[in-house]
Formats: C-alpha cells, structure tokens, sequence
C-alpha cells in the first residue's frame, strides 16, 4: 500500500505495472485523461460512470486572516474543483478499515 503523497509519476508506474505499457505511454495516457477532465469541467460538470463527478466551484471574494499574525487580507475570487464520489466507491471504502 502507498504512504506518503501519490505523485502522476507513481500512478504511471502502477499503470504501466498492470498494463504492460511503458512508463512514458502510461505518463501520456494519465497526462490526456487530466487534459479531458479540464476540458471537461470548463462546462462545468463532468460525470464518470462508477467513480464520481467532478464540479467546477466559483469561489466569491472573502476576507483571510493570517493565524500566525492575525493580518488580514483579501482573498481574490477563483475558481475550485469539488469531486463527490459515486456510491459504488463509497460501498468499496467501507469495506476498508
């Protein structure tokens, strides 16, 4: 099992692990699927079967206040991505203990 942070590199190396694919081809095909979803999302909603969806957020301009020395500042407007799980993927993860 991974520990730590999962890097694009690790999850090539998986891919090209399962697959037989060379790492390079497994780097493209992970770099095209991230290159759909963006694209994907600038309409604001994409729906994978049996994984998830993912939703483009406008955030407002807000107010933000440095903990460390109680400063505040303004924090621009911007856009998030929010991703809710299908519930065939919460159904696995229960599973997990």
């Amino acid at each position: 099992m991974f520990k730590g942070k999962l890097k694009k590199i690790d999850i090539a190396k998986n891919l090209s692990k399962k697959t037989g694919f060379s790492i390079n081809y497994s780097k493209k095909i992970i770099d095209d699927l991230i290159e759909i979803i963006i694209f994907d999302l600038k309409n604001s909603r994409l729906n994978l079967k049996n994984l998830g969806s993912f939703k483009l957020i406008k955030k407002k301009e807000r107010i933000g206040r440095n903990p460390k020395t109680k400063e505040e500042f303004i924090i621009p407007t911007r856009k998030s991505v929010s991703f809710t799980p299908s519930e065939k993927i919460l159904k696995n993860l229960s599973k997990f203990k």
